[in-house]
């Protein structure tokens, strides 16, 4: 009789605090796969960073008097573009990659050679330094850029001219981005706090959005109906098919926003099979923040020591490029991964190339053929027996086992432990004992339980 009501007693578990969900644990560790493989000094600040479209994904990256080329799998210099009389602006490439177009402070537009490094092209017409100039993915022959005199202008660059000068804005252009799924249309950002929609077939703003902030990047998301705008310490998305209507404000980082980047869709949730899309969000206080573009909620944040000027991504993300304002270029490569990871591992002659991993065999006159399955994991459908283990009581369990409420609620206070001391009487009220045991409590007892009652 005894032996069954042993078995049939639960001992009280200590209260205990829900603990801290973090929801977002696979996002945190598909970003940590990027390790920093390489810190280069620069001469000055980064002022951009950008990425060769088409394979080996070379990167491109402007700091002071020049456009440094480094190679996209060795993460090494491979060409170094100094062609510059002043302070170089977003060096970019052509989409094929066998171009690279640049601004700079005396507000001539060049277009180099990604072999010979030679000049091929000057587009003048800027009276002001040309920070920002883009070509669009599915054009070869045009060049949009934006100036601090305001003006926004096309030009056709294998005649060297100027096809269009868009007049909108009030104040420096310093960003723009490019519709994918239009050529015509464009969006620039400037210092007066707005961001134009242009549409090159009219020469004219379809549309003007008010940031109320002076604009450092903007960003159209892939499909062309969105676009993400960067300016002081918000990031604000808008619907452009919905007639500029603003959909969300991120207000996550302490200082200026500085640049933005979108990644293709990924599986960065492998246990829930989700493809996915996510916005990055470089600022002056050292911050990367990730955002889910379902909820626009921050998966994953990562910290730098200094303020970040640009970053990019790789196609094949496999690779992160950052700039910061003190010179420092941090790239970071996904651990045992480089670009087009799948495909290379199944090429024998690629350089990370690895072998499939054969199997062991065990067979019974190895010991552990008789330990197979000791730490198998149960699943879904499985039917899983517990192993009966002997149950230690505590002293307060066994009093209450026993019925002797007083004594369980005397032995309670001497642990001094709230969790536990909350959790008897819980047991206690649950039970109608707690007033029979709070009954003629002797002197020790009762300065224990004011004790208690006074925290």
């Amino acid at each position: 009789m005894a032996m069954d009501e042993k078995k049939s007693y639960n001992p009280v578990r200590p209260k205990q605090s829900p603990a801290s969900r973090k929801p977002h644990a696979v996002e945190s560790k598909y970003w940590k796969t990027f390790s920093t493989k390489v810190i280069e000094q620069q001469i000055s600040a980064v002022s951009c960073t950008s990425f060769c479209p088409e394979p080996p994904h070379d990167f491109a990256v402007t700091s002071s008097t020049r456009v440094t080329i480094y190679d996209g799998k060795t993460c090494k210099v491979k060409k170094t573009i100094s062609r510059f009389s002043d302070v170089a602006y977003s060096g970019v490439f052509r989409p094929d990659g066998k171009l690279v177009v640049a601004g700079g402070e005396m507000g001539i537009i060049q277009v180099f050679d990604m072999n010979s490094r030679l000049v091929l092209r000057q587009l003048k017409g800027h009276s002001r330094a040309v920070h920002w100039v883009q070509y669009h993915p599915s054009d070869k022959l045009h060049v949009l850029s934006g100036s601090d005199d305001s003006t926004v202008r096309w030009w056709d660059v294998p005649t060297q001219t100027e096809v269009l000068k868009l007049e909108g804005h009030t104040d420096y252009v310093r960003c723009g981005s490019a519709n994918s799924s239009s050529a015509d249309i464009w969006a620039t950002g400037s210092y007066d706090h707005t961001v134009n929609l242009w549409d090159l077939r009219t020469s004219n703003a379809v549309l003007k959005l008010q940031h109320e902030k002076p604009l450092e990047d903007v960003l159209f998301f892939p499909a062309g109906g969105l676009i993400a705008t960067a300016g002081g310490n918000v990031v604000n998305i808008w619907d452009i098919l919905g007639g500029g209507r603003l959909l969300h404000s991120l207000s996550s980082h302490q200082k200026t926003v500085t640049c933005l980047c979108i990644t293709p869709p990924m599986k960065a949730h492998p246990a829930e099979n989700v493809d996915a899309e996510r916005l990055l969000t470089g600022s002056l206080d050292g911050h990367i923040r990730v955002f889910d573009i379902s909820d626009f909620k921050v998966v994953h944040a990562s910290k730098y020591d200094a303020p970040i000027l640009s970053m990019d991504l790789s196609r094949a993300m496999s690779t992160m490029v950052v700039g910061a304002s003190d010179g420092k270029l941090f790239i970071r490569q996904k651990k045992k991964a480089a670009i087009s990871e799948e495909d290379d591992r199944k090429d024998p002659h690629s350089v990370i190339y690895e072998p499939p991993k054969l199997e062991t065999v065990l067979r019974p006159s190895n010991y552990r053929y008789f330990l197979r399955g000791r730490n198998e994991k149960a699943r879904d459908g499985d039917f899983y027996v517990s192993q009966q283990q002997r149950v230690k009581l505590s002293e307060y369990d066994r009093y209450l086992r026993k019925f002797q409420y007083k004594d369980a609620l005397q032995s309670s206070l001497k642990t001094a432990d709230p969790t536990i001391i909350l959790a008897v009487m819980e047991e206690l009220i649950r039970r109608q004992g707690l007033i029979s045991a709070v009954t003629n409590l002797d002197s020790s007892s009762l300065e224990l339980l004011l004790q208690f009652l006074r925290r």
